[in-house]
């Protein structure tokens, strides 16, 4: 990224970046939503499409960050937002191809997918340049992309979530020819089980090789982002975050250590948001 992000040309199609995780609880909405509004804090033109029309959590975090703003009478960057309805497998792509085609030209397009199986997920993967599955540091949670065995914890075989990225992949290959970066976010680690943290980060170093991911550190379990919900704020809205205290600093470090560690083009390593 440059000094100004938003002088910058503008990229010939937005990069896709698509939140996925079959599991509920893994942190998925609210990694979308810190995303999201740390690119555009640091400048880039960023769309948020919610595909969970159901709970619409990215959704409602985004009215409730504008109704804070309007309320407290402050001004706090968002992007745009749109929700697409889950209603019919067979229109529903379509739905989710035409608001990708409306925002061709923004730099970043944030798509968070429902906690299930379905017609829009599969097609937000197809499309995506980088997936992010977030994960809580449990055999539970790493059941989602590989089974292992009960004694050993070795990695016996992929499970259906990574066989599901393989081929959005593949898709993704025979569309365009794009590759897809995926990332698997290790969040709410905890160094309470320490054997525990071992073995699972052990299994996903083995997967990896396997299925090709790469796995970077989240986001801790803190009740901070719990509590910024009904506001609507992240981390980065310093101007406006009442009780900053060091949980505050640490947890937005993590923060800044995750986007960073996406990877993403024009993302400047050394540059970090400048938060209001």
């Amino acid at each position: 990224m440059s000094e100004n992000a938003a002088s910058d040309a503008p990229p010939a199609r937005a990069h896709h970046i698509v939140l996925g995780n079959e599991k509920g609880g893994s942190g998925k909405s609210t990694t979308a939503m810190h995303i999201a509004v740390a690119l555009t804090y640091a400048g880039f033109k960023v769309g948020v499409i919610d595909l969970d029309a159901r709970q619409s959590t990215v959704a409602r975090y985004l009215e409730n960050r504008a109704a804070f703003a309007k309320r407290r009478d402050v001004t706090l960057v968002a992007p745009d937002v749109a929700v697409i309805p889950d209603l019919d497998p067979a229109t529903d792509p379509a739905a989710l191809a035409a608001q990708l085609a409306a925002w061709a030209g923004y730099d970043f397009i944030v798509i968070d997918t429902p906690g299930r199986d379905s017609a829009l997920g599969r097609a937000a993967l197809a499309v995506a340049d980088t997936v992010v599955t977030p994960m809580n540091d449990s055999f539970v949670d790493f059941d989602l992309i590989g089974q292992v065995d009960m004694d050993s914890y070795k990695v016996k075989k992929p499970s259906f979530y990574a066989e599901m990225i393989w081929d959005a992949r593949k898709a993704r290959a025979r569309t365009d020819g794009g590759t897809v970066d995926w990332v698997v976010l290790r969040n709410r680690l905890s160094t309470l089980d320490a054997r525990n943290t071992r073995r699972v980060g052990g299994a996903l170093e083995e997967l990896a090789k396997r299925v090709g991911f790469r796995v970077v550190p989240g986001l801790s379990e803190r009740v901070i982002f719990r509590e910024l919900f009904p506001r609507g704020l992240t981390l980065l809205d310093m101007a406006v975050l009442e009780d900053f205290s060091l949980s505050h600093v640490a947890a937005r470090a993590e923060l800044r250590a995750l986007v960073t560690a996406l990877a993403l083009p024009r993302w400047d390593a050394h540059a970090a948001p400048q938060a209001a």
